[in-house]
């Protein structure tokens, strides 16, 4: 997976957590993975954190019940395009076409649902904060990413580090459900939330504009 572009200035963004003081968001891109996804809605249910979920549109047409799962686990949904290709040299008409046809396809799978957030892949923004903002989706950005795509993989104990290391107050974090192998993340995840409550850490969803 490659390295997320910096953070995009464009006020629309949001990048940190709901509330005040020892907050933290996390989220997760690029599933659903029936690999791993109802693993980590396992160690959220145990830990009694929601999250958000950045949904790839591909994925969502191939395993909806995943879908479903998320949305009643109580976690927030996130379109995060339809195929996960760099957008930010696309037009607003073709930005606008795949978020359509993103959020149909989350709809299809779970009829009704709030899609809340935006997030592009690569965090390559182009034109797409404007044009989620135009249909009623806050684009969402990240304070703190930890790189658990890489090859070879960090390792859970790695993964820990890094969040421990790099936490700040209102971060929203970027971590991955999908593709492929993510255990190491699921794992990393079990394990900080904990390590983090310990420290008096709350789990909180995104802040929020306007």
């Amino acid at each position: 997976m490659p390295a997320h572009a910096a953070p995009n200035p464009n006020s629309q963004i949001v990048e940190t957590a709901r509330g005040h003081g020892k907050v933290v968001s996390l989220t997760f891109d690029d599933g659903p993975n029936p690999g791993d996804t109802p693993r980590l809605l396992s160690v959220l249910r145990e830990h009694r954190v929601k999250a958000v979920f950045c949904l790839w549109g591909d994925f969502v047409v191939q395993h909806p019940d995943i879908v479903r799962q998320v949305a009643a686990a109580g976690h927030t949904l996130c379109n995060h395009s339809m195929h996960h290709v760099d957008m930010s040299a696309w037009s607003a008409e073709q930005i606008e076409a795949d978020l359509l046809e993103t959020s149909a396809a989350i709809r299809s799978a779970v009829p009704g649902a709030r899609i809340p957030h935006f997030r592009p892949p690569f965090g390559r923004w182009g034109q797409t904060p404007t044009v989620a903002a135009q249909l009623g989706m806050q684009p969402l950005g990240c304070r703190l990413v930890v790189g658990d795509w890489e090859t070879p993989s960090p390792g859970a104990d790695e993964l820990v580090r890094r969040l421990e290391a790099g936490i700040t107050p209102g971060a929203v974090v970027l971590l991955h459900d999908g593709p492929g192998d993510r255990s190491q993340t699921v794992e990393a995840v079990d394990r900080i939330i904990p390590a983090f409550k310990a420290e008096h850490w709350r789990f909180a969803l995104p802040a929020r504009r306007g």
